[in-house]
């Protein structure tokens, strides 16, 4: 899955185009590099994403198979790690 989608999918951020940009202006990295919007991900990645207050990092459990998952499965998709 591509790495905008898998933002919006497990609701990092609200909408994909908002991840689209996000990841355009190059503030989203996958396991340290500059990611592209059509960075394929994989269970294990990790994400950071640098926002203006800080950087907060993502670690990828599962790729969902749905467009969107529900707020309370977000912990099976996403592990915050900082």
């Amino acid at each position: 899955m591509r790495v905008d989608k898998w933002l919006s999918s497990v609701n990092v951020v609200k909408r994909r185009t908002i991840a689209q940009d996000m990841v355009k202006s190059g503030v989203v990295f996958v396991n340290g590099l500059k990611a592209k919007g059509s960075k394929e991900l994989k269970v294990g990645d990790k994400i950071r994403i640098e926002y203006l207050k800080g950087a907060k990092e993502y670690e990828v459990l599962q790729i969902p198979t749905t467009k969107t998952i529900p707020k309370s499965q977000k912990e099976d998709f996403v592990k915050e790690l900082s």
